[in-house]
């Protein structure tokens, strides 16, 4: 049987040395009503042994932009343009039968629910075991051996017997691992995971996490971790990436975002989370109005419509001219660099 070893993991990047770069993507629908701009612009890169967390609210396009990496959007009614590059390898417009040959080798993705993403019609054991048998042409037992030793990596319990279960036979958080097994079989040097801790108790979400990082430690691999949650992001990922209306609006390490955010919706994600040191009866502040419909975004900055803080950058810039992000850390906004810090200590 093929060995599937793969080199450690990898120290912080430098510039130039992205696994993934992704540039000037764009990713619309076509419907009966228009075409939804879900992705409208995006770039970013991610190096081996990083952890990227790309957040935002539904709708944002964090999952319309992984799918569109793995290839997984119907041609019929999607346009794509930009660059996908995955170790050098153009991604978009690339034939079918060269995505197959990437997906669950090279690239994999945890999805966010495990009890739809497993058939119920075959076990554990055989939906784990199939990528492995495509990309390696190992035999049926070699498979089966690897898939149970697989499911032992990720915590489950006399793993040579549940290799045999099926689905409804294990716990949510034993779905989520298999899940896991299922994506990491082949060893892929990029793993995507969209929402992966979704209605899972905390103390399972926990273990799920720190198994992500356990097994990128052994493997070396690039990890997108799409979410909501910031403190998820906070104790999981490297870099941070915050979308909003199909946009990238602000980006840096998680330190950095987290610690002194420059964009007025990345100061509304977290000013809308709960605090154990706030005091009970302090209300959430949520952010006002609704994202945008993207069958007809608004000009300009995207956020201009909710943002409270127009008038200081100048109501008709925000509305007409679109601010540009810049490489590495900054954020797409009008507001000067002083008028950010002044705002930021009155909210």
């Amino acid at each position: 049987m093929p060995t599937m070893t793969k080199p450690g993991a990898t120290p912080a990047p430098h510039a130039g040395d992205a696994f993934l770069s992704v540039r000037d993507l764009y990713v619309h629908f076509a419907t009966e009503d228009g075409t939804v701009k879900a992705v409208d612009g995006l770039s970013f890169d991610l190096a081996r042994g990083r952890t990227l967390g790309i957040v935002g609210e539904s709708g944002s396009g964090k999952s319309v932009t992984n799918l569109a990496v793995l290839g997984l959007h119907d041609p019929r009614h999607t346009t794509i343009r930009g660059e996908i590059l995955l170790d050098g390898q153009e991604l978009t417009g690339a034939p079918e039968r060269t995505l197959e040959r990437l997906r669950g080798n090279t690239m994999a993705m945890i999805f966010q629910d495990s009890l739809t993403a497993l058939s119920p019609y075959h076990t554990i054991g055989r939906q784990i075991a199939e990528p492995f048998r495509k990309h390696t042409g190992a035999s049926r037992r070699e498979a089966r051996q690897r898939a149970a030793e697989m499911l032992e990596k990720v915590g489950i319990p006399n793993a040579r017997l549940r290799v045999d279960d099926y689905p409804h036979q294990f716990s949510g958080g034993m779905r989520q691992r298999a899940m896991i097994a299922m994506s990491l079989i082949c060893n892929p040097d990029l793993l995507i995971a969209d929402e992966p801790t979704t209605a899972l108790d905390v103390t399972v979400q926990a273990q799920i996490l720190d198994l992500l990082k356990d097994l990128q430690q052994e493997y070396g691999s690039a990890i997108i971790l799409i979410t909501h949650d910031l403190g998820v992001v906070a104790n999981t990922a490297d870099d941070l990436l915050v979308m909003y209306a199909g946009r990238a609006v602000e980006r840096g390490t998680v330190r950095e975002v987290l610690r002194d955010p420059q964009h007025p919706y990345t100061w509304g994600l977290l000013a809308s989370m709960p605090r154990l040191t706030s005091a009970v009866d302090r209300p959430l502040t949520p952010i006002p109005g609704t994202p945008p419909s993207l069958l007809d975004p608004p000009g300009g900055c995207p956020f201009h419509p909710r943002c409270a803080h127009t008038a200081v950058a100048g109501e008709d810039r925000c509305a007409e001219e679109r601010p540009l992000l810049p490489r590495g850390r900054g954020a797409a906004c009008h507001l000067s660099a002083e008028s950010r810090q002044a705002l930021r200590r009155t909210t």
